[in-house]
């Protein structure tokens, strides 16, 4: 984000955003970590999103167009012809009778106002500022499809590799995809990203083409060209223009030909917050309460996929400050934090999770991150490293908050460590979000809840009952649901639940004195999203299982 540091600097002290202490900490790390002051911002929890798009807007004396809460539909986006669109970074805002608003990210751009005077001769035009990405983000609607821009290039006979992936890659980050999936057929490749964690086709290649893109994308990620029978892993970082990011690509032989699978990681984290997460306001208490102390362990569960170490990472963002050593060891380093040490695990120097581990609280540190503990040793030192003065941050693989008890017991964790150092464990699922540009309410009788969701109806005892559905739009891509946010379960270890962790508990004793003491399943934290419109009961019972009745 290229905005002058010391006239943001400026704004921000003279409109309050920020205390002086917390703006020369920022500035610091940008100086530091070379990047700019408004992106450090984001980084460090200082401002949000939207603080910093104001504080921005007030640099050039405009208003703020928050494009996040009124994105605007296909048609109105085409409304201002894409060159000109792109040529000066603008978007139709909003468009009444008579007056017009644009957002736009440089709003001192040479020759932006009559350009738009041109557009929209008959009415007031109104420049307010958008940040970069958000402005990004609407230009999709101008892509033409994938198949159509890959007959364009193989006309052209060029680079075709090259110029195929910058296609895809560029599509993928347009769309938020987490992932790129290249799945040969008997005849072609078929392209698909999974986005909001659904995979949907994007595009298909001949398999003539799809083995020059498939040897780039061995090269660029450092794997052998010449190996077709045996899976391989490695790891690129792309860049173009002003996108970077790093991926993990996994190869495997299928019957078909080799199949590729990118992982798109995020760069520096910006703007995550536990309640842009979905935590509940009493949920999002009582997990910052626990990291509040000065050592202990913090476990996240879920499956792969579900968002666990996103919540750790926004966790670490609070606990992140300059007088603080925060170390992680990670397999693979998901996300890129600004003042925090972080080690990539690597097989290949035997630099494992329990070895690396042993490493770093030789470090000094206050806190650490594990990624993931995956086996005995790794549990063993993460408890005694809580143990001995550190809070320790980790993921774990479990189906539920209650089951991760047992199971690290089973890993041979002994009792009496364990319930001295485990603070709290979350359990979490991803569900998608509807869409707010074609959300729209029902109204569901009693018995109809009874007869079409199973085990639902104890929790939503109105006669009555207002539900929410998407009914598929531009703006989602007909599904009726746009982006994720998570449910949860947490329990907390309380003195009850530490004498009972000595005896050795089952799953089954452990949710029951979590429950009587007060936690949710993950069910019930995610029908608080139903009934709020957030989500839908279809999408939730795809994720979670209802409870027994009470």
């Amino acid at each position: 984000m290229h905005i002058d540091g010391s006239k943001l600097k400026k704004v921000l002290l003279e409109k309050n955003y920020v205390a002086e202490e917390d703006l020369e900490a920022a500035e610091a790390r940008a100086r530091k970590g070379n990047v700019s002051l408004a992106d450090t911002l984001l980084t460090s929890n200082v401002v949000t999103k939207d603080l910093l798009g104001q504080a921005i807007a007030e640099l050039f004396k405009v208003s703020y167009a928050d494009l996040n809460s009124r994105e605007p539909s296909i048609e109105q986006a085409r409304k201002i012809p894409e060159d000109s669109a792109r040529e000066f970074r603008v978007v139709l805002f909003s468009d009444e009778e008579k007056q017009v608003v644009v957002a736009t990210d440089t709003p001192d751009a040479e020759g932006l106002h009559e350009v738009l005077s041109e557009l929209f001769p008959q009415k007031d035009v109104t420049v307010a500022y958008s940040l970069p990405e958000d402005i990004d983000r609407v230009f999709v609607h101008y892509r033409k499809p994938l198949a159509t821009r890959f007959t364009k290039i193989l006309e052209q006979q060029k680079r075709v590799a090259p110029e195929i992936l910058d296609e895809i890659f560029s599509d993928a980050l347009s769309y938020n995809a987490s992932d790129i999936h290249f799945e040969p057929q008997q005849n072609e490749v078929a392209i698909r990203f999974r986005v909001d964690g659904v995979l949907q086709e994007a595009g298909r290649v001949s398999k003539e083409h799809y083995e020059n893109i498939l040897n780039r994308i061995k090269v660029m990620s450092g794997l052998r060209i010449d190996e077709h029978f045996t899976a391989q892993d490695g790891s690129l970082h792309y860049q173009k223009d002003d996108s970077a990011f790093d991926i993990r690509t996994s190869i495997v032989p299928t019957v078909e030909g080799e199949k590729a699978v990118l992982r798109i990681l995020a760069s520096y984290v910006k703007g995550l917050s536990l309640s842009d997460l979905g935590f509940l306001p009493e949920e999002q208490g009582v997990f910052e309460e626990s990291a509040k102390k000065p050592f202990g362990m913090i476990l996240v569960t879920g499956p792969t996929g579900s968002g666990k170490t996103t919540t750790l990472y926004a966790l670490l963002k609070l606990l992140n400050k300059p007088g603080v050593n925060v170390t992680t060891i990670e397999d693979p380093v998901e996300y890129k934090m600004l003042g925090t040490n972080q080690i990539q695990v690597n097989p290949q120097t035997n630099l494992t999770f329990a070895k690396g581990l042993r490493s770093i609280v030789r470090q000094d540190p206050d806190i650490i991150l594990v990624g993931e503990i995956r086996d005995e040793e790794t549990a063993e030192i993460a408890v005694n490293a809580a143990l001995t003065g550190h809070l320790l941050l980790s993921t774990f693989h479990a189906n539920d908050a209650a089951t991760a008890i047992p199971r690290l017991l089973d890993m041979g964790v002994e009792p009496f460590l364990l319930s001295s150092t485990l603070e709290i464990i979350v359990a979490q699922r991803l569900v998608r979000k509807l869409c707010d540009n074609c959300r729209h309410s029902i109204d569901v009788s009693q018995k109809d809840i009874k007869e079409n969701y199973k085990g639902v109806a104890q929790f939503l005892t109105d006669k009555t009952i207002t539900l929410y559905q998407g009914k598929g739009c531009d703006a989602c891509g007909g599904t009726g649901y746009k982006g994720r946010t998570a449910i949860f379960e947490l329990i907390r270890v309380t003195k009850e639940m530490q004498e009972l962790i000595l005896k050795n508990p089952s799953s089954t004793e452990v949710w029951h004195l979590a429950h009587t003491q007060g936690a949710r399943s993950m069910f019930e934290s995610g029908i608080e999203k139903v009934k709020s419109g957030m989500t839908t009961l279809e999408e939730l019972e795809r994720v979670a299982e209802a409870p027994a009745k009470k």
